[in-house]
């Protein structure tokens, strides 16, 4: 896929070298495309309808019918029933502090129809650290309407629905299934299931009873909404609570009773960001005799209509835009994190092939030299601009959105990654070469420059997927402004970031004159072509060892095994299929290539990988530093002691730089130790959903983030991305002052 230009001023032995290097790297992609396809076909499939962890059944889903019979025309009600293993929780429509609610993608038949979710009413839990979240324990039953069309021809109908869920207990495990329900197509049919979704029916909320039972009031309090309610019904309940259904846009904190007074209850409803100004919020009152008690019963409170209609006070923003100044200063922020980017060591061995290519285009017009530098731009330019539509879209579908490598969160996106390493690396050692069809060399990829543009393209991309694990100073600042903002703004700032990543290269390319300071190309590049690949090598194992972090010591080594396959497959390429070899032979050795990387993808990826234990957070602590939790924040806080907590991932190379050099050295950990602070350390190697929301509540798009808790009422200090062992030291003695004087 990489692509190194030719040097016009070669002897003929050193045209022939850059040749061989031409294609040796250019043409990586294809066998890469054959194994990222294999292993999409295992590793993206259903696996069964449960989900397990250590051996344990977490989730049982199955889908089930009221009826035993489809009858054409007749509504009828589905349900997706998921069974939960005792302590552990999946969550509601709005999950609150952390998780994901479950959902549901039906595949239906032409002209049948579906209804939205019916939600039974959640429990509250408020976990240690404040944590709140909505959910259901042991079993929920999620129910939907259908509607067949007037007319089926088939004598049975099979529907089918891909589920997801996130299910949690002190660590939190993503699950799905793809499910089934067959019925059979009737006249008549009669009920089925009775006794579960009548139960279940019981606990979907009400609507509102109207004016003559109960009433509204919404006001504003500042940047809270307060929420009168009066009834007769609410007198005769001692627990009545307000669960806000907020607009995707919209960040609530936690409401609260402000008063109560026999027949009238006042809620406060904070509200931390919103896009646009808000008089009222969707929600449920939910009143019982007890706190999720069984006997719960809710109504259904919709948004008021717009003040126009309704006379109520002003509306009100809790975040007023951000000034036109101070995007420009964000986005000033994003270009210059974007230019550091280039020196974090996750981009080094891309980067390096890049200088590679500028040594070989020396002499080259200036013209062929300024396209190649622009092609590698658009590449850098089209992975950011494609990562910001995305985490666009994820927003507005009500998902936390971070930068800090989110896809790293993801084992099998850094498997993929390893295979694209791993064959890059092999072909830079000369391993295997793979040359275009002769159709296709008279067509697209006709001219050597479109190969070498191509080429640049496609290091620009490799080069920014490779850094979004990084995060550079000013980058962080920069992107937890951006992902509070519109959706243009979010644009903006990857837009300005990958303006200052591409900012050297295409000045470089503007400027051919430069290149007269670099080294000339001859034969000794075959030597530096080699030694990238060992740099590639060094990413490899890198990324290996976040898949040691992220599947344990087990899933790492099935994932080696598979890498060892691809390797022989590699081989097998370079050794076997040449220009010169029969068309028998080449086809014999594909054949078997593909059959040798799908059959152990299935084995070592789709069976063995797929079953490894995720790593626990608690297995990745080293030390004196324990794993952190809510709870046991909360507790050292009331136990009236200082905390830091190092907010952390394994493929996060800022962090462990930052731990290398500065929270692991001898003065800071003496210093840690003297003043007795209590050392915590957050693990986002798998994207726990209670860190990425502590992320976001401390304005930072992702890891590292360091914080420093002084006290239960005391506002903690929160360093910058990039730890010097003065910045730390500092504020622990004077830290340590402040609290023993208090």
């Amino acid at each position: 896929m990489f692509r190194f230009t030719q040097h016009n001023r070669w002897a003929r032995r050193g045209s022939a070298l850059g040749y061989e290097i031409v294609y040796s790297v250019r043409m990586a992609s294809r066998l890469t495309a054959y194994s990222v396809v294999c292993l999409a076909l295992f590793v993206f499939a259903p696996h069964g309808l449960g989900q397990e962890y250590q051996g344990k059944q977490l989730v049982r889903a199955e889908l089930l019918a009221n009826t035993d019979a489809v009858v054409p025309g007749k509504p009828f009600t589905v349900g997706l029933l998921l069974r939960m293993a005792p302590a552990w929780h999946t969550y509601w429509k709005f999950s609150g502090d952390a998780g994901l609610p479950s959902e549901v993608k039906w595949k239906l038949p032409p002209e049948w129809k579906i209804g939205e979710i019916e939600w039974p009413i959640p429990l509250k839990t408020i976990d240690p650290g404040d944590i709140q979240t909505y959910g259901y324990e042991n079993e929920v039953l999620l129910m939907q309407e259908i509607t067949p069309p007037t007319k089926v021809d088939s004598s049975s109908v099979k529907l089918s629905a891909d589920a997801s869920w996130l299910v949690c207990e002190r660590i939190c495990i993503p699950g799905g299934a793809t499910l089934q329900l067959e019925l059979p197509v009737s006249t008549t049919s009669q009920q089925a299931n009775t006794e579960l979704f009548t139960r279940y029916r019981r606990l979907l909320p009400q609507n509102w009873p109207g004016p003559n039972a109960a009433t509204v009031d919404w006001t504003r309090v500042g940047s809270d909404l307060r929420l009168k309610i009066t009834g007769d019904t609410l007198a005769s309940y001692p627990t009545v609570d307000f669960f806000p259904l907020p607009e995707q846009s919209s960040v609530v904190g936690h409401p609260r009773i402000e008063s109560r007074n026999n027949n009238e209850v006042v809620f406060r409803i904070p509200i931390e960001s919103s896009e646009k100004p808000l008089s009222s919020m969707s929600g449920l009152v939910v009143f019982s005799h007890q706190p999720n008690g069984e006997d719960r019963a809710a109504w259904r409170l919709a948004a008021a209509p717009p003040r126009s209609q309704t006379g109520l006070s002003a509306p009100f923003s809790a975040t007023a835009p951000a000034p036109v100044r101070g995007i420009f200063t964000f986005l000033l922020f994003g270009f210059i994190g974007g230019l550091i980017l280039n020196l974090m060591p996750c981009v080094l061995p891309v980067i390096s092939l890049k200088i590679f290519g500028f040594i070989q285009q020396a002499g080259q017009s200036r013209q062929k030299i300024l396209r190649s530098g622009i092609a590698f731009t658009i590449g850098i330019f089209a992975w950011f601009i494609a990562l910001a539509l995305l985490l666009i879209a994820l927003k507005a579908a009500g998902h936390d959105v971070t930068w800090g490598g989110f896809q790293f969160t993801n084992a099998y996106f850094v498997l993929v990654l390893s295979v694209i390493v791993l064959v890059f690396a092999l072909n830079l050692f000369g391993v295997f070469e793979i040359s275009l069809p002769q159709s296709m060399t008279r067509g697209l990829l006709s001219t050597t420059e479109r190969k070498d543009l191509l080429g640049s393209f496609f290091q620009g991309v490799f080069a920014t997927v490779l850094a979004t694990p990084c995060t550079a100073p000013f980058l962080g600042t920069a992107l937890g402004f951006a992902f509070t903002q519109s959706p243009a703004i979010i644009l903006s700032m990857f837009v300005a970031i990958a303006s200052g990543m591409s900012a050297p290269y295409l000045l470089l390319s503007a400027q051919p004159a430069w290149l007269r300071f670099l080294p000339r190309p001859g034969p000794w590049m075959l030597h530096v072509k080699q030694f990238m690949g060992f740099l590639l090598l060094a990413t490899l194992l890198f990324l290996l060892y976040v898949l040691g972090a992220q599947r344990g010591l087990e899933g790492a080594i099935w994932a080696s095994c598979f890498l060892l396959v691809i390797s022989v497959a590699c081989w097998m390429k370079g050794a076997f299929i040449l220009p010169t070899a029969s068309f028998v032979t080449r086809s014999v050795v594909l054949v078997l290539m593909l059959m040798l990387v799908l059959g152990s993808g299935i084995y070592f990826i789709g069976n063995k990988f797929y079953s490894a234990n995720i790593a626990t957070a608690d297995s990745r602590v080293r030390g004196d530093w324990q794993a952190f939790t809510p709870e046991r924040l909360q507790e050292e806080l009331k136990q009236g002691r200082v905390v830091f907590v190092d907010f952390t991932a394994a493929w996060c190379l800022t962090c462990k730089f930052n731990e290398a050099s500065v929270l692991e050295s001898a003065e800071v950990r003496e210093a840690f130790q003297r003043h007795g602070i209590v050392k915590l350390k957050a693990d986002w190697t798998n994207g726990d959903p209670v860190i990425t929301k502590l992320l976001q509540h401390f304005g930072r798009p992702g890891v590292p983030l360091y914080v420093l808790y002084l006290g239960k009422n005391e506002e903690p200090i929160v360093f910058p991305e990039l730890l010097t062992k003065s910045m730390l030291l500092e504020k622990l003695e004077t830290s340590a002052r402040r609290v023993a004087s208090e």
